[in-house]
């Protein structure tokens, strides 16, 4: 017989199970009808120049699972397969699935949501390094000093026999610490649970606090990640208008006043980055309070603020302890980190930390360790200090290039903080239009309306975090041929 042929690396593994995956894929793919012979293992071991043993243990594998039959004093052959199983060519025979088979009504939800998740029109190819991408941070990572906290952390923790460890204490009593400072949040290291990024958070303070049904106010434009999480664990999500103070606390409360969790941004709202002011914030702990029910406060890039210090969080000024606080590295350290951390009232802390097993645990211990040091040693606020700087001239750079190449066809107010800005379009034109235009420019663009639940004033997401001066200002040249 002629076998297909079989590249065997000694360098990839056991040959045996390279030899085996070969002839499995081999029978399935149809390449060997039912009864077709096999070679002997003589023959076969020359063949491949390996010795017999090796493919006397590939044999034995598929004989096991039924794909080879052997007859005592004639051979080994390709098994006779099931009805159903195998088609008439002699492969495995697969049936079209129909439709979304026998998924949950919150799976059909999750499905038909992260299909409208908002993402950029792009053509086919890179999408790093284009003008107006949206969440990644700049490509100036100290990667150097983390190389080295890296190395120092594996000799530590192997010494110590620390790597089967999973919650690192170290790591939470320095975010405490660092939040206390910087954000004015009041907590314990305790009450600080880690977790693999904000959605995971958002998906965990939903399945400790929400009961099927329960509605859940959202911000609308709003944060559409939020949005999945909530639907996913059932609830009925609600898109309260903001205003120029942010989440109206008036709006909420008529649509749905038994509420049971509010997810608001207050100090820098997204999309549009409001700040919500002090009497509105004391109006939402007003009404939490009121109607029995939470807030979780995510502050996804309060770190990033150009003009005095950062403002104190929601968390920070609430009495009665009805808010959790959400923060995250993946935007201010980099986006392959995937780590973040709630900050929950203390009573809630170990369902938070129950939850959090269920779904696999904290990130890697061998990270949080690198994360403990990179903030106790000082190169966190190193870092955020010298990208204030770079995002700081990278949006005044862009606001000027607006002005200067788009004046009339598109606005951008300048921000206090953040990674980027919203450009509102004239009167008449349509930003879903212009950002599927833009893209054959070769830029990344995403229309407002993506995070809106109601119709709004059309406007359009300009990144500046990720590209340089240079890129953006090549970008707004370009955007203005999507634009004219």
């Amino acid at each position: 017989m002629t076998l297909p042929p079989l590249s065997l690396d000694r360098s990839a593994g056991a040959l045996s199970r390279q030899l085996y995956d070969g002839l499995r894929d081999a029978i399935l793919s149809g390449q060997f009808r039912v009864g077709t012979p096999m070679p002997s293992t003589r023959a076969l071991a020359t063949s491949l120049s390996v010795s017999r043993n090796t493919v006397h243990m590939a044999f034995e594998q598929l004989i096991l699972e039924g794909l080879l039959e052997g007859k005592q004093g004639v051979g080994t052959f390709v098994a006779h397969m099931p009805s159903g199983i195998q088609s008439e060519s002699g492969a495995v025979a697969l049936n079209e699935p129909r439709g979304r088979r026998n998924l949950s009504q919150q799976g059909k939800a999750i499905h038909d949501l992260v299909e409208r998740w908002p993402q950029p029109i792009q053509l086919p190819g890179e999408s790093r390094g284009r003008a107006f991408g949206m969440g990644a941070p700049a490509d100036l990572f100290p990667s150097k000093v983390w190389r080295r906290l890296l190395v120092q952390c594996w000799d530590q923790l192997t010494t110590a026999r620390g790597l089967g460890r999973s919650d690192y204490e170290p790591l939470r009593e320095a975010i405490a610490e660092h939040l206390g400072t910087t954000r004015g949040v009041r907590c314990t290291p305790d009450q600080v649970i880690v977790v693999s990024g904000s959605q995971q958070g958002i998906a965990l303070a939903a399945s400790v606090l929400l009961d099927p049904d329960d509605s859940v106010w959202v911000e609308d434009p709003g944060y559409f990640g939020a949005h999945t999480a909530f639907v996913g664990w059932g609830a009925r999500v609600v898109p309260v208008a903001v205003d120029d103070q942010g989440l109206s606390v008036e709006a909420g409360d008529k649509l749905a006043p038994q509420a049971r969790l509010v997810h608001v941004t207050p100090t820098h709202q997204f999309p549009l980055g409001k700040t919500m002011p002090l009497r509105r914030r004391t109006d939402l702990l007003a009404w939490a309070q009121a109607a029995d029910a939470w807030i979780l406060e995510e502050d996804y890039d309060s770190e990033f603020r150009y003009s005095g210090a950062p403002l104190a969080a929601l968390q920070g000024i609430d009495p009665n302890q009805r808010v959790m606080y959400l923060g995250s590295f993946s935007k201010s350290m980099f986006s392959g980190l995937r780590m973040a951390y709630l900050v929950v009232p203390p009573d809630l802390a170990s369902a938070f930390r129950a939850a959090r097993q269920i779904v696999g645990g904290p990130p890697p211990v061998l990270e949080q360790a690198v994360v403990e040091r990179f903030l106790t040693e000082g190169h966190f606020q190193r870092h955020l200090r010298r990208m204030r700087r770079v995002y700081s001239q990278r949006q005044r750079r862009l606001i000027k290039a607006v002005e200067e190449e788009l004046d009339g066809l598109l606005h951008v107010d300048p921000d206090e903080t953040g990674m980027h800005l919203v450009g509102w379009l004239r009167h008449g034109m349509v930003a879903e239009d212009v950002c599927r235009r833009a893209a054959k420019e070769g830029l990344e663009l995403l229309p407002l309306s993506s995070y809106r639940a109601e119709a709004g004033p059309e406007g359009m997401l300009l990144g500046f975090s990720e590209v340089g001066e240079p890129s953006l200002l090549r970008g707004v040249r370009l955007l203005r041929e999507a634009l004219v």
